[in-house]
């Protein structure tokens, strides 16, 4: 069996690393961070036209009729990049819902919108496993459906145009697109993918899932979710290892470079060591989501919860090996360790997703 990228995946991630150092260097990344709103669209339509966020997407419904390694591919690269935008938040959240309405499929593989996934409330749910006592109420009448509620820790909240929204009816949990809601965007750790919150009061709204599937939509999203940023991770953690070794080889401290000593040498390889680690389970979890395989729960759980820890103890390594300027604003750097603690506080820690694999364990 054959477990290596074909060419044409080697050739998107060549060509999504080339755009991303093109268009998103360091110091483009630090000002789209800095300006309040991290959104290029320009940008975002540029990406459109590359087909990048229908990649999934079947070709009858206007997309690249590829599947979610080929996004895998894609993750990984928009992480080691640091992308300022709402690829996870559209992609990854957003886009099984959206199937069911045409129109706004196309709105956003066209690059004429974002979009986003609010499922979280102050008083109710945070999780996405957690469907229970939603506040967020939807009515239906004369056919039309309106939405009330509040949801927050809403990715990418100031730049979606579409928002997807988990409410309840008579019937039971469904999943709505919404227009007319008033969005506050928060001051967060990492201010390349900020969250906000939205408010509804009587907004207008498209019924996108009905109840009795709602629950299998959500679940397909946090697989998605849970599997997208492992991949993150490793593009995270491979780029500021990197960044670690070029330094440690060319900073001199009595006149050898620094990497020659143990104490600083040893932090590079462990952080290698687990980011190879990560890869090899977030590949396997992408292939899960790909396939549909029985395993694939585990399989996120166990990417995700060691991917975003070995991201952010890379970070940790490469700030201290860089010493005093790995902790200077004007450093990248600062900019991984958000992303990478974004990614580890995102909707369950990791002490839930080891739960997940220590039930699959003890009940085999």
């Amino acid at each position: 069996m054959d477990f290596a990228f074909s060419e044409e995946q080697q050739m998107l991630g060549e060509q999504a690393r080339a755009f991303i150092a093109n268009r998103f260097p360091p110091e483009r990344v630090a000002e789209l961070a800095e300006s309040g709103k991290p959104f290029d669209e320009p940008a975002w339509k540029e990406i459109a036209e590359l087909g990048w966020i229908g990649l999934s997407v079947p070709e009858d419904k206007g997309g690249a009729g590829f599947g979610f390694i080929e996004e895998a591919v894609l993750f990984e690269e928009l992480g080691r990049g640091l992308f300022p935008g709402p690829y996870f938040s559209t992609v990854a959240l957003a886009l099984p819902a959206l199937a069911e309405n045409p129109d706004s499929l196309q709105k956003v593989i066209a690059g004429e919108a974002a979009a986003t996934f609010a499922w979280a409330e102050p008083s109710g749910p945070s999780r996405l496993d957690d469907l229970d006592q939603l506040n967020t109420k939807a009515e239906q009448t004369n056919g039309s459906w309106t939405v009330t509620g509040e949801k927050y820790l809403v990715p990418d909240a100031g730049s979606a145009t579409e928002v997807v929204v988990l409410a309840t009816t008579s019937e039971g949990n469904a999943l709505f697109l919404v227009s007319g809601a008033d969005v506050s965007v928060s001051s967060t750790m990492d201010s390349t993918r900020p969250l906000g919150s939205v408010r509804f009061q009587g907004a207008s709204a498209t019924l996108l899932v009905e109840p009795g599937r709602t629950a299998e939509v959500v679940r397909e999203i946090r697989r998605r979710a849970d599997a997208a940023l492992a991949l993150e991770a490793v593009g995270i953690a491979e780029q500021v290892t990197e960044l670690a070794k070029d330094y440690v080889s060319e900073r001199k401290q009595f006149e050898k470079p620094i990497g020659t000593y143990q104490a600083v040498s040893h932090q590079v390889a462990n952080a290698y060591v687990d980011t190879e680690l990560s890869r090899s389970l977030a590949y396997w979890a992408a292939w899960c989501v790909a396939e549909k395989d029985e395993r694939v729960d585990v399989a996120v759980a166990a990417a995700r919860s060691h991917a975003a820890e070995a991201a952010v103890l890379a970070c940790e390594r490469s700030i201290q090996v860089h010493g005093g300027i790995g902790f200077t604003w004007e450093h990248i750097l600062h900019r991984f360790y958000k992303r990478a603690q974004w990614i580890h506080a995102f909707d369950a820690p990791g002490t839930a997703q080891r739960a997940v694999i220590a039930t699959s364990l003890l009940d085999e």
